[in-house]
């Protein structure tokens, strides 16, 4: 836990399905290294695969973004970066139950007794950790929490997948339809009756399996079917 290696074995997995280059980033974390910290280091090293691409055999106009949880709210920051920025161009934005919203900390109206593995109690303390300040609160920039962005518009495509008993159910969902709303192609895979992280911990399920497939499929999609 708390490093890149977390996901180290799907990555390799998604190489080897996607036939792709997968970078894993180290980046600093709260709340030793609050907001902005880890998404400078999600930018530093984009640029930094951007700018190595051909040694790498990577091709320059096709790198995709993509994360879970915190590192899917990461990658869709990055997204949001990207696009102000235009230094890097972004093909693609894949986001498995992403960290999108710090105003979900503040709800009192979800019914937290179907809520799995990570609760608003969990959630507060993360978003706390990352802001160094009370979640829901008026000046919260968007590339710390991309929910909070008002135009969508002109971001790069993008799969978000989420499970019904997972705490950003709601924020995800509604991402998902803002960016479709604002011009963006967006997939959005709901899961029923899947809890935060259910693929890490039941990798072998039919659920899972599907889960996956269709995130490999849209990444494969958006980088070879051009």
């Amino acid at each position: 836990m708390g490093d890149c290696e977390i996901d180290q074995d799907n990555n390799i997995a998604m190489v080897r399905e996607a036939g792709i280059a997968v970078a894993a980033v180290n980046y600093r974390l709260a709340p030793g290294h609050p907001f902005p910290a880890a998404i400078d280091d999600c930018y530093t090293a984009l640029r930094w695969l951007h700018a190595e691409a051909n040694g790498l055999d990577v091709l320059p106009d096709r790198i995709a973004i993509g994360g879970s949880s915190a590192g899917g709210g990461l990658a869709a920051a990055l997204a949001l970066m990207a696009h102000d920025r235009k230094e890097v161009p972004v093909a693609f934005q894949l986001l498995i139950y992403p960290m999108l919203d710090d105003r979900t900390a503040s709800r009192t109206d979800i019914d937290m007794s179907s809520v799995r593995l990570w609760n608003n109690e969990c959630n507060r303390f993360g978003w706390v950790s990352y802001l160094q300040s009370a979640p829901g609160g008026p000046d919260i920039h968007p590339y710390a929490a991309p929910a909070r962005r008002e135009s969508l518009s002109g971001l790069p495509p993008g799969w978000i997948g989420v499970g019904t008993f997972d705490l950003f159910h709601d924020e995800d969902v509604s991402y998902a339809k803002r960016l479709s709303e604002s011009g963006v192609a967006c997939e959005l895979r709901i899961v029923e009756g899947a809890y935060h992280a259910f693929d890490r911990f039941s990798p072998k399920t039919n659920v899972v399996k599907q889960f996956r497939q269709s995130y490999i499929n849209a990444l494969k999609s958006s980088l070879f079917e051009k």
